[in-house]
């Protein structure tokens, strides 16, 4: 009983002392997380349209892009960019570049399967009317596909929000960096990893919600 009223009074001398960390941890973790989701998305966009391409070359090229992102630890990944990149780019950088490739594997298979959704009539009244390819899938089909995209994109988001955790090991400046942060400076393991942890759990239990109040809105429109 004891050791737990020291553990909740020392997490409130650590809210209380040093807030900013976590606060900044917190910022860390979104703004990455918006940005790999973001770029991503638009690298995501292109691997997508070269596996859907009727090129054999950018197929296969595609497809191994693919397989090794996703069969790969991302943690691997990370430390491959973080060694691999040129020194006149900055560390935090690499990493970034990093998350970015890593997501745009898995976001490429979400817009894939979300134009496959779309109905093939679409596509054949699109050609008899004219559209070239490219303004068939720009101005008719994404439009539609992005219903199909869209909550699986949230999903990759609260899922990136998570993964960004592994970028602590390079010292980004997200969330658990913070843990780190706030450890090394108080000596309060376990007291920082809580705060952290729960930050963690409020923001992807919000962002759940608020993604479940979006399909189904979605739903309704449909």
């Amino acid at each position: 009983m004891d050791k737990t009223i020291r553990l909740v009074q020392n997490i409130g001398k650590l809210l209380g002392k040093y807030p900013n960390i976590f606060l900044e941890g917190l910022f860390g973790t979104l703004w990455i997380s918006a940005v790999v989701v973001l770029a991503g998305t638009v690298l995501g966009l292109l691997v997508a349209t070269m596996r859907m391409s009727k090129a054999k070359i950018l197929n296969r090229i595609s497809d191994i892009y693919i397989e090794v992102l996703r069969g790969t630890p991302i943690l691997l990944q990370l430390y491959f960019f973080y060694f691999a990149m040129p020194d006149n780019i900055p560390e935090a950088a690499s990493i970034i570049i990093a998350l970015v490739v890593n997501a745009s594997a898995y976001i490429s298979e979400i817009i894939r399967a979300g134009i496959g959704a779309v109905d093939k009539g679409q596509w054949e009244a699109a050609k008899s009317l004219g559209l070239s390819p490219k303004n068939t899938m720009f101005r008719v089909i994404l439009p539609q596909a992005t219903k199909n995209i869209l909550p699986a994109l949230c999903n990759e988001f609260i899922t990136t929000i998570k993964g960004t955790s592994l970028a602590s090991v390079f010292f980004v400046g997200e969330l658990m960096t913070s843990f780190k942060t706030a450890q090394s400076a108080t000596f309060l393991a376990l007291e920082s990893l809580i705060i952290v942890g729960i930050i963690y759990f409020v923001l992807n239990f919000v962002l759940s919600r608020l993604l479940r109040v979006l399909e189904r809105r979605l739903a309704v429109s449909d």
